[in-house]
């Protein structure tokens, strides 16, 4: 392994044992550098005081470092939500939050800076792609999330900035990194997607090669049950046909013996009305599947408005009456924009 460039969040206790040894140290360093990583949290090379002082100045002359990011500013919401802007090495800026309830804290993490995908209904798509995040940049907000709240997550959700399976290196990296470094079970940790062409049997399958099984969930977002109302959200969705997309999830269930959640944000007026709920339930029909409802969450460049409760409750009613089960996710951190949607890909 060379050393320059090297983050050591991400690695695992294996790869920091290689780490010691090609720096020249004894192998029981790198356990050393993974507790004090994993159980310490610590930020800086120099706090591992267990190190040999020589071997800490060399690495940090080198450049080696922990892979942190830095708090640049924090919103508290009403419902007790906190948004984080966090900063990388390279200046770039990327928002994550914490969610809390009375039984768990749900980190909603960022895979990308920015997004590309460009789904009208979300603020993220508007800035376009900066880059993909890397293993450290992803494990750092679990680090920054913790922090803050003074507790550990109990689960963790890709559906913050970017598009997880334009990363799927980087997301897996860090699933690894979650569940074995940091005991986060892989039933607690969901990726969520709107869909890349191709990309769901490779998931499939290089989740079984490097975590050994796939155990998360992975969420598809369909925010429309039909191909022409899917385009008009999602220009995607002109190249990877909703059809293409089903069955691409179908073989993603054969791989992975795994079921598929589906996200549907609902637009008043647009996709929420009886007729969409009745065609959703055709859509998903055969699917042992889970849908959440998701009520849109403004955002200041688009006029789609939030359903009513009756017409939410309304669509709810048809899905269940047509045998789908459903839930309705409500809205998390809304007042300061850190709801569904609302992560925004801010220029440093």
């Amino acid at each position: 392994m060379e050393n320059n460039n090297v983050q050591l969040l991400g690695l695992g206790e294996s790869e920091l044992e290689q780490f010691a040894i090609d720096s020249g140290q004894p192998s029981f360093r790198g356990r050393q550098l993974y507790q004090w990583l994993y159980k310490r949290g610590i930020t800086d090379i120099d706090e591992v005081t267990v190190l040999p002082k020589n071997w800490r100045d060399s690495l940090i002359k080198q450049g080696i470092t922990v892979g942190t990011l830095t708090e640049k500013d924090r919103w508290v919401a009403e419902d007790g939500t906190i948004k984080l802007l966090l900063a990388t090495v390279d200046g770039e800026l990327i928002e994550t939050v914490g969610i809390p309830t009375s039984q768990r804290l749900t980190i909603c993490i960022s895979s990308q800076i920015g997004c590309s995908m460009a789904c009208r209904f979300c603020a993220t798509g508007k800035g376009g792609l900066q880059r993909s995040l890397k293993v450290n940049e992803i494990v750092a907000q679990f680090f920054a999330i913790k922090n803050v709240f003074g507790k550990t997550p109990s689960h963790i959700v890709f559906m913050g900035m970017g598009e997880p399976l334009l990363n799927i290196k980087a997301v897996l990296s860090s699933i690894r990194c979650f569940n074995q470094d940091l005991h986060i079970g892989q039933r607690r940790i969901t990726v969520s997607t709107v869909g890349v062409l191709k990309s769901l049997p490779i998931l499939a399958e290089s989740a079984l090669k490097y975590l050994g099984s796939v155990q998360f969930t992975l969420a598809v977002s369909l925010h429309a049950p039909n191909q022409n109302l899917r385009e008009l959200l999602i220009p995607s969705a002109k190249q990877y046909h909703l059809n293409t997309l089903l069955n691409d999830c179908r073989h993603y269930i054969d791989i992975t013996g795994r079921r598929v959640s589906f996200e549907y944000i609902l637009l008043g007026d647009v996709n929420d009305q009886n007729e969409h709920a009745e065609e959703l339930a055709d859509l998903v029909a055969g699917f042992q599947s889970h849908i959440n409802l998701i009520a849109y969450n403004p955002i200041e460049e688009e006029t789609f408005k939030r359903p009513s409760l009756n017409r939410i409750y309304a669509f709810m009613d048809i899905l269940k009456r047509r045998g789908v089960t459903v839930t309705f996710r409500k809205s998390r951190g809304l007042d300061k924009n850190a709801a569904c949607g609302q992560l925004r890909h801010i220029q440093p």
